[in-house]
């Protein structure tokens, strides 16, 4: 009788690796752009992901970092990436009210039903109506 194969091991990071990816995730956060830049050039995922199932792009969205949100945009950052929580970029973009975050991932194709609020619902439960004419723009509540 033959054994299944072992689940497969999950790579550990040692203490020098994670520390350079939490350094990265604080990059997002500070909108250190270059800092970024410079480690996606030198082969780091544009989609990393911390514990939390926040990505870089995630991150750069909801604490307003429009430099850092347009360079991630450019190297490939996938917009539908779903946080732990439920949240995308674009969620945490409406959720600040930034029309201009909104807008470039608007335009590099974010969906608005992705996670588990929908882009324009969020908009309304927090205050952001400004923001409806350019989501409506970008399609319907369906979409």
């Amino acid at each position: 009788m033959t054994q299944p194969d072992p689940a497969p091991q999950t790579p550990q990071l040692s203490e020098a690796e994670l520390a350079y990816a939490n350094s990265l995730f604080d990059a997002a956060r500070n909108g250190d752009t270059e800092t970024l830049r410079a480690a996606l050039d030198a082969g780091v995922p544009v989609n990393l992901t911390n514990g939390k199932g926040d990505t870089l792009l995630n991150l750069a969205a909801y604490l307003e970092r429009e430099d850092t949100v347009a360079m991630l945009l450019k190297k490939g950052a996938d917009t539908e990436r779903v946080s732990d929580m439920g949240f995308t970029a674009l969620v945490c973009a409406v959720f600040r009210g930034n029309e201009a975050i909104t807008r470039m991932l608007l335009e590099a194709g974010a969906g608005q039903a992705t996670g588990h609020q929908h882009a324009q619902d969020v908009a309304e439960v927090f205050g952001q109506q400004h923001l409806l004419p350019l989501l409506t723009q970008y399609g319907t509540r369906e979409s």
